[in-house]
């Protein structure tokens, strides 16, 4: 069970170094969701509406968030993202 649990921790932080500073200044508006993906891989959470879909890579503390307009980036904004 502990090795599981050290296995895990260590997936977690994997997962979140790609929310940085580096990766969010390499997002431009008019990027396809493939291009941002290659950048930041699978979002942690999507929500589609009826003309956009906004995606949050990251949590509540540490995050990349971007609105989604026929699969290209219209909005993008970051929170607690420093260097």
């Amino acid at each position: 069970m502990k090795k599981f649990l050290i296995i895990a921790a260590t997936l977690s932080l994997a997962a979140c170094s790609k929310v940085s500073l580096e990766n969010y200044e390499k997002i431009e508006v008019g990027m396809d969701r493939a291009e941002v993906e290659a950048i930041l891989g699978s979002a942690d959470n999507c929500v589609e509406k009826t003309l956009h879909t906004n995606c949050v890579w990251g949590d509540e503390s540490k995050n990349i968030e971007i609105t989604l307009v026929s699969d290209k980036v219209t909005i993008y904004s970051k929170h607690g993202i420093t260097k």
